[in-house]
């Protein structure tokens, strides 16, 4: 029953959509309904992505692998890299088309609530450790509660993008020049991966490849944005030529990338290797090359293709929420979570999937309307002037 879930999801993100005729276009192909469909689709595959991680990866013991999600393993970064994307792509936007931007409360509206949903879920991985029978002592606790270490092992990601945030608004407000701004954020990204893969796996923050092996997209989300109008002239008069060389590079590139992997590795700490951070920044270059050929392909097709639909537009307004507590019942009705015992192994992995999303899709509305009414802007009346 497990490979149901394929179908399912082509038919949920093809579901209300409409494909362009020859020489039409998709004129909201970067608008924000688009993107925020596109996130709430990739937000469903993460979750597969983190199911499939602990039920048929290749790196578990053969007696306890259960088919079904292969195809979903692998593609956890590249994923990620569209709400990178998105993200760049987004603060730019505003920043142009919204007077006082950057003045008018960015740290509150835009980086304050993502830091307030990380926090709500991190006391709730915290409760549930506890309700688990994790052990621990105060100085344990503090370095859960200090955001230290993590609870959520998907936590990373509610970390890493307010300081891309910030570094967007350091870049944008105080550099006099748009280009010099760009500049900035992309030296901060370099400098942010060359920090990554000089650091050893570890319990801590920066703790492995995943918190720095799609973090490139946030720039590449700014500068497409900043010359959209040039590069969608280019792309549509060359459309069939970088559609069909984008598909066949994605394949090709991941074939290189899983190759470099094997044979670099960003594991060179476990046997010793004296050149382990080469091996990390060689096996990350041919990641990088992989994952923009993917997320080109996405956008690409954009053009021409126009999706959204109410269950796209739904998750599309609790990707965050949804990204950062799906994992809870992925660990609560699987083998573990990080160790722990959960509390029912639904050992049907179409089952584990229905219950996961059923029960991450509710608490994720939860936490959506929690963060609206925290985070509520204040209406202007006429008497404020």
């Amino acid at each position: 029953m497990i490979y149901l879930v394929y179908p399912l999801l082509i038919a949920a993100l093809l579901w209300g959509s409409r494909l362009s005729k020859k020489g039409e276009w998709n004129d909201s192909a970067f608008s924000l309904d688009q993107m925020k469909a596109l996130q709430g689709f990739f937000a469903v595959c993460i979750m597969l992505h983190h199911i499939g991680q602990q039920t048929c990866a290749p790196w578990l013991d053969p007696s306890i692998i259960t088919p079904g999600l292969e195809l979903f393993v692998p593609f956890g970064f590249y994923m990620v890299g569209i709400f990178m994307f998105c993200s760049g792509y987004g603060l730019y936007v505003s920043y142009k088309t919204k007077p006082g931007y950057l003045e008018k409360s960015f740290i509150l509206y835009r980086v304050l609530p993502i830091v307030f949903t990380g926090y709500v879920v991190t006391l709730i991985f915290f409760a549930a450790r506890l309700l688990l029978g994790e052990k621990m002592g105060p100085k344990q606790a503090f370095w859960y509660l200090s955001l230290a270490k993590l609870c959520n092992p998907n936590g990373w990601y509610v970390l890493i993008i307010p300081i891309f945030y910030l570094a967007f608004f350091l870049a944008f407000r105080f550099c006099k020049k748009e280009k010099t701004a760009v500049l900035a954020v992309l030296a901060f990204t370099v400098v942010y991966q060359l920090i990554g893969t000089a650091i050893d796996h570890n319990d801590w923050w920066m703790r492995g490849e995943w918190w720095y092996n799609s973090v490139h997209f946030f720039v590449i989300g700014i500068f497409f944005a900043r010359h959209e109008d040039k590069i969608v002239a280019h792309l549509k008069k060359h459309f069939v030529l970088y559609l069909v060389l984008s598909f066949v590079l994605m394949f090709l590139l991941y074939g290189v990338a899983e190759f470099t992997r094997g044979f670099a590795s960003y594991y060179g700490e476990n046997w010793g290797a004296p050149d382990k951070i080469l091996r990390r920044r060689v096996t990350l270059c041919s990641e990088i090359l992989a994952s923009s050929a993917f997320v080109f392909f996405v956008f690409i097709s954009c053009l021409k293709l126009k999706i959204g639909n109410r269950f796209l537009k739904f998750m599309g307004g609790i990707t965050l929420e949804f990204y950062l507590i799906h994992g809870l019942f992925i660990g609560l009705f699987g083998r573990s979570m990080d160790g722990l015992n959960g509390i029912y192994h639904i050992q049907n992995v179409f089952l584990h999937v229905l219950a996961v999303f059923a029960l991450g899709t509710l608490s994720a509305a939860g936490l959506s309307r929690l963060r609206k009414a925290v985070f509520r802007k204040r209406k202007v009346s006429r008497t404020d002037g």
